[in-house]
């Protein structure tokens, strides 16, 4: 099962029902009615995080948010996070992190980013993601069509394989994921982020376009596109936490 293949009755009825809703509107049922109590957002508090967290905090700031902190991420990174938990009001940010006995065996120096970035995005963000979303019937994400090719036919409303915590790849059970931004592009971003004087990430001005881990983001040269500053030199363009489980590597 993967988020390519799993159907089922109740996905289907969900897009018949809220087909042409998106940003606000369809978080607004979503939040409120089809997963009330039992929906999370996932967020990096990246270069546009701000855009998502506000539309949920305006229905219900107190609806859990993950932060995958991974333990390689910038500064400006954290203290944006807590910059936007202040304006926004948000009351439950939960961070989630690698869990040690992962790190001793597979990334014990640390390094692992250099030697295989696929297998340190799973021991950093897939499997701690799994860890903290145990429990949700869904998933908010502030993914967007325009950002990656594994992206470009993406859905707002979709249902995904739950990862298993143990053999990479395994699989027990399904969760709805929502990506209410999967149409809108950088200009919406822009009109949404100035008309509500959102703050900004810090190093967006600095030329970081999409930000992730510190090891793994460059700045992106003048003219290049959305990407090009994640994982340079690497054929990757995804961490993993929104990929199938059957796309090799360690299971992302």
């Amino acid at each position: 099962m993967d988020a390519a293949t799993v159907t089922s009755p109740r996905l289907t009825d969900l897009r018949a029902r809220y087909q042409g809703l998106s940003g606000q509107a369809l978080l607004e049922v979503m939040i409120r009615h089809e997963f009330a109590g039992k929906i999370a957002v996932v967020s990096s508090f990246g270069a546009e995080s701000a855009v998502l967290l506000h539309m949920v905090a305006e229905i219900d700031p107190t609806t859990p948010v993950i932060f995958l902190n991974t333990g390689k991420l910038f500064g400006e990174t954290l203290r944006y996070r807590d910059r936007l938990q202040e304006r926004l009001g948000l009351t439950d940010i939960r961070a989630a992190g690698p869990h040690p006995a992962d790190l001793m065996a597979r990334d014990p120096n640390g390094t692992l980013w250099n030697a295989d970035p696929d297998a340190c995005c799973f021991v950093r963000k897939v499997l701690p993601l799994e860890r903290a979303l145990k429990g949700f019937e869904a998933s908010i994400t502030g993914r967007k069509r325009f950002q990656t090719s594994a992206r470009t036919g993406m859905d707002p409303i979709e249902e995904e394989a739950v990862r298993g915590t143990g053999e990479p790849g395994s699989a027990t059970g399904t969760r709805f994921k929502l990506n209410p931004l999967a149409y809108w592009g950088q200009e919406e971003l822009e009109r949404y982020t100035d008309a509500n004087r959102l703050p900004r990430h810090p190093l967006v001005k600095d030329g970081y376009l999409s930000i992730g881990c510190m090891p793994c983001t460059e700045r992106v040269p003048e003219g290049g596109s959305y990407r090009d500053g994640r994982w340079v030199g690497r054929d990757k363009d995804e961490c993993g936490i929104h990929l199938p489980l059957n796309t090799g590597g360690d299971g992302i």
